[in-house]
C-alpha cells in the first residue's frame, strides 16, 4: 500500500505543532485551495517518477495542525481506514496516523489522501512529499500517479475531503462513497485492458520503454528506429491481409478446409429465407453467426428448426458489418481457445459459458447479482472477468431451460445464461495448456500459419482437447485476430500463462535493441550551439540524428518544425519518429519545471554551466535550486551512461555525486591551482576522463585526458565556430560537444572532422554568432539574453577589435534583455555591455513578459550609466525600443571597419533586414527614418 514520504518532518516542525495547538485561536475555516496543478510526466525536480504537483494555499489552516481540529482525525480514519498502511516519514506501518494524531498540516494530509484514493481506485502508487513553496501558507504537494486524469481528480477530491472534515457545512453535498465510486469508474475507463497491460508489464520488465499514443490501446514500444506498436494484441507485425481473412469467417473456413484442417461445413447468406435453406442443406443442428463479428456477439448455437433459424437471423445480421450471415453445422463439445504466438501455441484455455447454479433459495436474477458481486468481475474488459448481462438473449435461453428470471431453480441445477464461452459475455476459463494433445496443438499452429496471423486465437470445439480432434469429430470454428489474453493470464481455474512473453520475444528478439541513444544538454548558456555541434559530429558519422532546440526540431539535417522546441513534448516527437537512430535534446529549465523530462533516462547528460538567469521564476529563488533543476538530467543517467560536466563551475561539478554512471569533465582553465584544473587532475588521477585546453606555441589545443594518457584532438583556431579562438564561449561549447560525442562512442577523428566543419553560419546555427559582411562592416547576430552571456560576448568583442596588438574601428551594439529577468540582472547586463562597445542602442523584445513598455530598457540604460561613471568604454547610448528600427539605425550609423553586434529577439527578421542592407547599400531610406532615433540616454 501507499508509503509516502511526508514533508516537514523535522523536530522543529513537529514541536511547532504542539505550540500552535496551544495558541491557535477560534475554529479553523475550510480554506485549503488549489492554486496550480501540473503533471510531471518524466524525471523532474521533485522525483524520478511521474508525479502530480499541486500548489496549495492552506489559508487559516496554516495555524491549525490536524490534532487541533475537532473530529478531523477520527473522521478521516473512519472514511479511509486503509491509511493505516501509510508508513510516512516514520518508516513503519501506521506512521502517517501517528503524524495525524501528533499534528500535521493540511497539505500533507491531502497528499496522503490523494495517494490512497488512487490505491482504492486500483492504481498502485506509493510516493509523495509536501514542501513549503516559499510563501507562508503555500505548499507544493507532490504525489505519484499512474493515470493522469485519475491523479488530478484524486488531488481535487483530497482537497474537498480535507475541507469537508474541517467543516461539513462547507461542502454539504460531498458523498464520499459516491465520489470514490466515480473515481474508480474513471480509473477503469482510463486503464489499459488486461491484454495490453500484460504486454506493457512484460516490456517494462525488460526495460523496454512504452508510450501511449491514444486514449485507448495504441501503444508504442521502444524508441525511434527500434519502435514497435501494439493495439491490444495486434502488433506492428500483424499482417493486414491476415486480419481481413480472419474477419471473413467464410473465407477463413475455406482456406482452412483447403489445407486439410477440420472445419464445419458452412454457407454465407444475405436474407432469412436463404439462411433457412442453407440450414436444411447443411443439416440440423446448426449455427447462425455474423460473417465478420467478434467477441461472440450475434452468435446463435444449436439451432434445431427453421423457426430457430428465423428467430436467430436478425440478431446475427445486426452484428454483421458486411450485411452477410454465416450458417454452419453445429459441432458439439467443449469450447477451447488456443492462443498461437509467432507460430507456436502459447496457451490453451477451456471457455465455460456464463451460468449460475441454483441453491434452492435465490431466483435466477438474484443468483446473477450474487455472481456479479465477485470483485474480479467488471464491465467489459476492465477486470479479469466480465459481469454477466441479463439481456433478451439470456432471458430466452433461461426460458428454454424451463425457468424464468424470477424463478428459483432447484439446488444444484445449472442454468446457462449464454451459449458461447466468450469472456466478454461473462464466461469463465480453465487453463488446459499442458493437457492438449500434440495433434491438436499442431492443428492450431497450422491454422494460424494458413491465415497468416502472428498472434491468433484458434477456437476449437471438441469433446476433449486431450484427444485428437480428427478422432473425436471436433473442428476449428473460428480464427481470431487480436485475441484477448485475460482468459490465459487470469484463468478462473488453473495456472496463469505468461503469454505476453512470446509477444515481446516476437517484437524484440533476444539481443535486439529497443532504445536509441539519447543525449540531453542543459545549462544557462551554450545549450543550442552545443546541441548543434553534437548533432553535426554524429551526423557525419552516419547517424540519423533527431535534434530539438530553441530553434526547432531537426531530423537528419532537415527542419521539420520551427520554434522553441526545447521541451518534453518535442523530445517525445523525436522518440516517435521511426527513422531516428540517435536523439540529441536541448533541455530547458522551464520544460523540466512544467512537465519534467520527455523520456525516462538519457545515455549522456551534458551540463554546460549554471548562472543566475531565470531566478525568481517558477519558485526557483537560489542558484543552488536552479542547479538542482538542471541536475535532473544527471540524475536520469543510468549506470551505463555518462554525465559531461563543466569542471570550472562548482554548481555543475558537484552534480557528479548524484550520477549513477560515469563522469567526463570539460574545463577551460589551464593554470595549476584553479578549481577546474584541480578537479580534472583528481578525476583523471582516479582513471577518469576529461576534455581540457592545453597551451602550446601553436595555440590552444583541445586534449582528451583519460587516466594518465593525454590525446590531442585539435587546435581551437581550426574550429570555424571559435573565430580563430576568439569566441571563448564556443571553445567551451566545443569541449562539451567533443566530450559528449566521445561518451556516445565517437572516435577522436570523428570529433575532429565534426568540429572542423561546424560553422556558425546563419543556416547552420541561426542566432549564434552569425557573422556577415555588409559594405565592409562586420555584422554579428546573436541571441545574447543574460548576464553571463553578455560577459562572454563582451570578451569576444574585445578580442575581435584587436588587430596587430591594437584596437581598431568601433564596436556598436544593439542589446536587449527579456522582461522576466530581475532588475539587478538587467542593470548588470547593461554595465557589462558598456565595457566592450563604443556605442549602444537598447531595444526591447516584442513580448515584454509582464513589464511596462520601456521598463526593461530603462534598467539596462541605468546599468550603462553606472558603468560609464567608472570609466566604461561606451560613449553613447540610445533607446530605440522596436528591434528592427534599432537594427536599421545601427546599420546606418556603422562605417566600414566597424564591428556591429546585434543581440536579437527575432534572429530571422534581423538577418533578413541585414541582407536587405547588403543588397541595397547603406544610407538609403530602407535603413533610417529621420525620426527613428530617440534622445541619447546619458
Amino acid at each position: 500500500m501507499a508509503e509516502a514520504a511526508a514533508a516537514k518532518t523535522s523536530r522543529t516542525r513537529r514541536s511547532r505543532s504542539s505550540t500552535v495547538a496551544a495558541t491557535a485561536p477560534g475554529r479553523p475555516s475550510p480554506d485549503l485551495r488549489i492554486l496550480e496543478t501540473r503533471i510531471l510526466r518524466g524525471p523532474n525536480y521533485w522525483s524520478r517518477s511521474p508525479v502530480v504537483r499541486m500548489l496549495v494555499d492552506l489559508g487559516s489552516l496554516e495555524q491549525f495542525p490536524s490534532n487541533t481540529i475537532p473530529g478531523f482525525v477520527d473522521g478521516l480514519i473512519a472514511w479511509m481506514p486503509s491509511l493505516e498502511d501509510h508508513a510516512c516519514s516514520l518508516n513503519r506501518r501506521g506512521g502517517f496516523l501517528t503524524r495525524l494524531r501528533d499534528g500535521t498540516w493540511a497539505g500533507h494530509v491531502a497528499e496522503h489522501i490523494a495517494l490512497e484514493l488512487q490505491n482504492l481506485a486500483g492504481t498502485d502508487v506509493r510516493h509523495g512529499k509536501t514542501r513549503g513553496a516559499g510563501t507562508t501558507g503555500q505548499y507544493n504537494v507532490i504525489y505519484e500517479f499512474r493515470e493522469e486524469t485519475v491523479g488530478i481528480e484524486a488531488g481535487v477530491l483530497a482537497v474537498r475531503i480535507v475541507n469537508h472534515l474541517v467543516d461539513p457545512a462547507a461542502d454539504p453535498d460531498l458523498d464520499y462513497l459516491a465520489e470514490l465510486e466515480a473515481l474508480i469508474r474513471l480509473a477503469e475507463r482510463q486503464a489499459f485492458g488486461p491484454s495490453t497491460q500484460a504486454i506493457i508489464d512484460e516490456a517494462a520488465s525488460r526495460d523496454i520503454p512504452f508510450l501511449r499514443l491514444d486514449r485507448h490501446s495504441l501503444v508504442q514500444l521502444g524508441q525511434g528506429i527500434h519502435q514497435q506498436r501494439i493495439r491490444a494484441t495486434m502488433t506492428s507485425r500483424t499482417s493486414g491481409i491476415a486480419v481481413d481473412i480472419a474477419s471473413d469467417k467464410n473465407l477463413t473456413n475455406r482456406l482452412l478446409d483447403s489445407a486439410g484442417l477440420p472445419v464445419p461445413k458452412a454457407d454465407v447468406v444475405e436474407d432469412v429465407e436463404a439462411a433457412v435453406a442453407a440450414a436444411r442443406r447443411l443439416g440440423f443442428p446448426c449455427v447462425v453467426k455474423p460473417l465478420d463479428g467478434n467477441h461472440g456477439r450475434g452468435v446463435h448455437l444449436d439451432l434445431r428448426s427453421d423457426d430457430d433459424v428465423r428467430a436467430a437471423f436478425p440478431g446475427a445480421l445486426r452484428e454483421s458489418r458486411s450485411g452477410e450471415v454465416v450458417v454452419e453445422t453445429y459441432i458439439n463439445g467443449s469450447d477451447y481457445r488456443c492462443l498461437v504466438i509467432g507460430g507456436k501455441v502459447a496457451a490453451i484455455a477451456e471457455r465455460v459459458p456464463a451460468s449460475v447454479t441454483g441453491d434452492g433459495a435465490l431466483t435466477v436474477r438474484q443468483l446473477v447479482e450474487k455472481t456479479n458481486a465477485d470483485p474480479r468481475r467488471g464491465i467489459g474488459h476492465e477486470k479479469v472477468l466480465t459481469k454477466i448481462r441479463l439481456d433478451e438473449a439470456a432471458a430466452d435461453l433461461v426460458r428454454a431451460q424451463g425457468f424464468g428470471l424470477d424463478d428459483v431453480p432447484p439446488e444444484g441445477t445449472l442454468v446457462k445464461l449464454a451459449l458461447t464461452g466468450n469472456m466478454s459475455t461473462g464466461g469463465t476459463s480453465i487453463d488446459r495448456t499442458l493437457e492438449a494433445h500434440p495433434d491438436n496443438v499442431e492443428i492450431a499452429e497450422m491454422a494460424a500459419r494458413v491465415v497468416g496471423l502472428d498472434v491468433a486465437g484458434i477456437d476449437f470445439i471438441c469433446p476433449d482437447i486431450t484427444v485428437p480432434v480428427r478422432e473425436t469429430g471436433g473442428a476449428i470454428v473460428e480464427v481470431n485476430a487480436a485475441p484477448g489474453f485475460r482468459m490465459h493470464t487470469h484463468p478462473t481455474e488453473g495456472e496463469p500463462q505468461y503469454v505476453a512473453r512470446p509477444v515481446i520475444d516476437l517484437l524484440f528478439p533476444p539481443g535486439a535493441p529497443s532504445r536509441i541513444p539519447i543525449i540531453g544538454v542543459t545549462g544557462t548558456n551554450g545549450k543550442t550551439t552545443t546541441v548543434r555541434m553534437i548533432a553535426h559530429i554524429l551526423k557525419l558519422m552516419g547517424r540519423r540524428v533527431g535534434m530539438t532546440s530553441t530553434d526547432g526540431i531537426v531530423v537528419d539535417g532537415r527542419m521539420i518544425k520551427r520554434g522553441d522546441m526545447s521541451g518534453p513534448k518535442s523530445a517525445r516527437m523525436i522518440l516517435q519518429n521511426p527513422t531516428v537512430d540517435t536523439a540529441v535534446f536541448e533541455v530547458a529549465r522551464g520544460g523540466i519545471l512544467r512537465e519534467g523530462l520527455g523520456y525516462d533516462r538519457n545515455d549522456v547528460a551534458v551540463v554546460t554551466n549554471v548562472t543566475g538567469d531565470h531566478l525568481g521564476l517558477g519558485g526557483i529563488e537560489t542558484l543552488r535550486q536552479l542547479a538542482d533543476v538542471k541536475g535532473v538530467l544527471v540524475e536520469a543517467v543510468p549506470r551505463s551512461g555518462t554525465a559531461v560536466l563543466n569542471a570550472d563551475d562548482p554548481n555543475v561539478a558537484r552534480m557528479g555525486r548524484v550520477c549513477d554512471g560515469a563522469v567526463v569533465y570539460f574545463s577551460m582553465e589551464t593554470d595549476k591551482g584553479q578549481p577546474g584544473v584541480d578537479r580534472v587532475d583528481g578525476h583523471c588521477g582516479r582513471g577518469g576522463a576529461a576534455f581540457v585546453l592545453r597551451h602550446t606555441p601553436e595555440g590552444d589545443q583541445i586534449v582528451l585526458r583519460h587516466g594518465s594518457r593525454a590525446m590531442p584532438v585539435l587546435y581551437t583556431h581550426l574550429i570555424p565556430a571559435t573565430f580563430g579562438g576568439k569566441a571563448r564561449m564556443n571553445v567551451a561549447n566545443a569541449l562539451a560537444a567533443g566530450a559528449a560525442a566521445w561518451a556516445s562512442g565517437a572516435h577522436l577523428h570523428d570529433i575532429r572532422q565534426g568540429l572542423r566543419t561546424f560553422t556558425t553560419s546563419f543556416f547552420q546555427a541561426p542566432g549564434r554568432l552569425n557573422l556577415v559582411e555588409v559594405a565592409g562592416i562586420r555584422v554579428v547576430i546573436d541571441y545574447c539574453h543574460n548576464v553571463d552571456g553578455m560577459r562572454s560576448l563582451a570578451d569576444f568583442v574585445n578580442r575581435m577589435m584587436v588587430e596587430n596588438g591594437a584596437r581598431s574601428g568601433r564596436a556598436i551594439g544593439v542589446i536587449g534583455v527579456p522582461g522576466d529577468r530581475r532588475d539587478g540582472d538587467m542593470r548588470d547586463y547593461g554595465a557589462l555591455a558598456a565595457t566592450a562597445f563604443d556605442e549602444l542602442i537598447v531595444r526591447e523584445d516584442r513580448n515584454l513578459r509582464g513589464r511596462a513598455p520601456a521598463e526593461a530598457a530603462a534598467h539596462v540604460l541605468e546599468g550603462i550609466r553606472r558603468a560609464r561613471a567608472v570609466g566604461a568604454r561606451t560613449t553613447r547610448a540610445d533607446r530605440i525600443l522596436d528591434e528592427l528600427t534599432a537594427v536599421r539605425a545601427a546599420l546606418r550609423r556603422a562605417n566600414p571597419g566597424d564591428l556591429l553586434v546585434m543581440c536579437v529577439d527575432d534572429a530571422i527578421a534581423v538577418y533578413r533586414e541585414t541582407m536587405a542592407a547588403a543588397g541595397q547599400g547603406l544610407g538609403t531610406t530602407a535603413f533610417a527614418d529621420p525620426g527613428e532615433l530617440e534622445a541619447p540616454e546619458g
